[in-house]
């Protein structure tokens, strides 16, 4: 009884194993009851399932073999596209890496290079999913798991499409908003001569037509708007002067002892009443154009100008052009450690002394920020830049013409010369040249220009009687 238990245990496994194995026969099993016949049948079952497996393997290797020999050559022009992606991003990131290299130092035929070379990627991207959807368009059902894989790989890359179309489509408003202006100006300037004054306020917001060359008349524009953001940033610096309690006197008097070479400030001031901006603005312009004379204001040991001078000047005033659009504060934010940049720092630093810092505003905030190499988004910090960029436009137009100008500032106590000065104040007649008293320089408020064609931007002065002095 015990061996037909474990007989019958077992004709159950292989029976068990003969359905798994053979799920499409239709073959009966009769199991009989004595042990011999069943010894023999399991034996003939045995024989007659291993001659059923081998016709079922070798249909199912037949099978997958047909199965797959549409598909590899699918699966080969697949994997081809993909390498085309791959690649084409591959360029596309080097070519923008190469166009981020070409922003400092300041590049425009690599940038137009660079740029061109990633739109040319951006394109060959799309022709390669134009390619794919018409390649899925036309496959089989097996291909709509790859058709999902690859436009997983693509889906970034077209967000990056549009985003730039974007940015593209805003560039081309701004630049149409642009000629707009540049007409108006143009129209006014045709109907009419306008006073220097306006012409000034008019240049102040028209960007530099892409056509215009360096020339004496613009220079003279420029050191006008140079004069305006002087006495901007002078004001606003006397204004917090003012509100931090200070003796503007004693400041005026130290300003005076450092034009006139002196160690001690003087018991008395020169200046009168109500005149402590010109002070003021004197020792910003001293601070702000010192190192003018050389082509990087002497951060660097660069002799371009003297190597190769006419592609020296072509390259300045490119940047000139490229920079006058430009908001300042934008520009540091991509690049704050360019040339502008670490001309900012400088001057920043120089004019801006730790204690008056601190005075001003109760900490040195914006002095740490600047020594790491960052630029403040303060509306001081804003003013100071805006004078930055105007001295920076004034260098670069500069070293633009050909032959440069020379820059030359009035000494105290020397002769007013009306021809090569100005005085910021003005005088009666009687105290003027030929007059009893006469005037002299008290202190140099901003320096003046002789340009090529021999005429002179006048230096700016504070006068003073010349019995006084």
């Amino acid at each position: 009884m015990a061996n037909k238990v474990s007989n019958f245990s077992d004709l159950i496994q292989r029976v068990t194993a003969s359905c798994l194995l053979n799920p499409l026969s239709s073959t009966r099993i009769d199991a009989p009851l004595s042990n011999e016949s069943e010894d023999d049948n399991y034996t003939t079952q045995d024989e007659e399932e291993e001659e059923q497996d081998t016709p079922y393997v070798e249909k199912f290797q037949n099978l997958e073999l047909k199965k797959d020999e549409p598909r590899t050559e699918k699966v080969i022009e697949m994997e081809m596209l993909l390498g085309e992606v791959f690649d084409s991003v591959s360029a596309m990131k080097k070519a923008y890496v190469s166009l981020q290299e070409a922003h400092c130092p300041w590049d425009q035929d690599r940038m137009r290079v660079a740029d061109v070379a990633v739109i040319s990627e951006l394109k060959r991207l799309g022709v390669l999913r134009e390619r794919y959807r018409r390649n899925a368009s036309t496959g089989r059902g097996e291909w709509r798991v790859g058709a999902a894989t690859l436009r997983e790989v693509v889906a970034p890359y077209e967000s990056a499409v549009d985003e730039l179309r974007q940015q593209v489509k805003a560039k081309e408003n701004e630049i149409n908003h642009l000629k707009e202006k540049l007409k108006t100006a143009t129209s006014l300037n045709s109907n009419g001569k306008k006073s220097k004054s306006k012409r000034k306020a008019t240049c102040t917001s028209q960007p530099t037509p892409v056509n215009m060359s360096p020339a004496p008349d613009l220079f003279e524009t420029t050191v006008g708007l140079v004069k305006e953001a002087s006495k901007s940033f002078t004001s606003m610096l006397l204004s917090l002067m003012r509100s931090a309690h200070w003796d503007i006197a004693a400041a005026v008097r130290s300003i005076e002892a450092a034009s006139s070479n002196t160690t001690t400030p003087t018991a008395d001031s020169i200046v009168g009443p109500n005149h402590a901006k010109y002070a003021l603005e004197s020792y910003v312009n001293r601070k702000m154009f010192q190192g003018f004379d050389h082509e990087t204001f002497y951060m660097d040991g660069t002799l371009s100008s003297l190597l190769n001078p006419e592609q020296h000047r072509r390259e300045c005033f490119t940047q000139y052009r490229d920079m006058k659009a430009m908001d300042p504060m934008e520009l540091l934010g991509i690049l704050p450690t360019c040339s502008f940049g670490n001309f900012c720092f400088k001057k920043y630093l120089a004019i801006v002394h730790p204690k008056m810092e601190e005075s001003l505003f109760g900490d040195l905030e914006q002095r740490r920020q600047v020594l790491a190499g960052n630029h403040p988004r303060s509306q001081f910090y804003g003013e100071f830049l805006g004078l930055a960029k105007a001295v920076w436009l004034l260098h670069l137009l500069a070293f633009s013409l050909d032959p440069p100008p020379s820059h030359f500032e009035a000494s105290n106590g020397s002769e007013f010369h009306p021809k090569y000065m100005e005085s910021v104040v003005k005088y009666s007649i009687s105290m003027g040249i030929g007059g009893r008293m006469g005037l002299v320089v008290g202190f140099p408020v901003s320096p003046g220009f002789k340009l090529g064609n021999g005429s002179v931007v006048k230096a700016r002065v504070y006068l003073v009687p010349k019995n006084g002095f």
